[in-house]
């Protein structure tokens, strides 16, 4: 009985095979656009020797140092000290096709006391129902930082997301007019943990 029982478990172990798909399917590959805000003569914000080109530059360097995905591509409109202006930063946007387009600025205002990340879509757009969904979800992830208070998702005509063919999301990361927000904004370790979870953002997406 012994050489009928391998025999089936030979022919069963065929069959089976027979039946697996070997064509996996490839894990979906994201593709973002980090365009980060002003550069070059264009320094945005400004409190002392502090701005915001400076600032969102630094965020957008860690952005692509901290990605360890490979089925996540980040793209910059921007990736040193220069000025692109802001018809240019959109056509690259849209000639790269990405699923997203996320703006980084820093806020300031003459009320000191105003504090915290807010995020900007343009209700008018084709895509606002998906410009809006990554918003909110950003802002779910970002608020796992307890370093910043989670503003609300507002409505604007910014020139990026307004022009995007794609959903597209601008971010103010905080005020530097306000001593707390400054504070946070010009630490490293803050700087990886709002970078760390733009990506967590980005890879939960796919």
């Amino acid at each position: 009985m012994k050489k009928p029982t391998q025999l089936f478990l030979l022919l069963t172990a065929i069959i089976s095979f027979a039946f697996v798909n070997p064509n996996h399917p490839k894990p979906k590959q994201i593709n973002v656009v980090i365009d980060a805000a002003h550069g070059g003569h264009d320094f945005g914000a400004v409190s002392n020797s502090i701005n915001e080109k400076q600032i969102v530059e630094q965020i957008a360097n860690k952005i692509k140092s901290l990605n360890k995905d490979k089925n996540v591509v980040i793209h910059f409109t921007r990736s040193s000290d220069v000025f692109v202006p802001l018809k240019e930063r959109t056509e690259i946007a849209n000639a790269i096709k990405p699923d997203l387009v996320l703006s980084l600025h820093v806020n300031s205002n003459t009320n000191k006391d105003k504090s915290g990340v807010e995020f900007f879509v343009y209700k008018d757009s084709k895509l606002y129902k998906e410009s809006n969904n990554f918003a909110v979800k950003l802002s779910a992830e970002m608020s796992k930082n307890n370093s910043f208070e989670m503003g609300e998702i507002k409505n604007a005509s910014y020139s990026i997301i307004k022009n995007a063919t794609v959903p597209a999301v601008l971010i103010e990361l905080g005020y530097l007019s306000n001593e707390k927000d400054k504070k946070h904004l010009t630490n490293e370790k803050e700087q990886n943990k709002i970078a760390e979870s733009i990506l967590q953002f980005v890879s939960s997406i796919k």
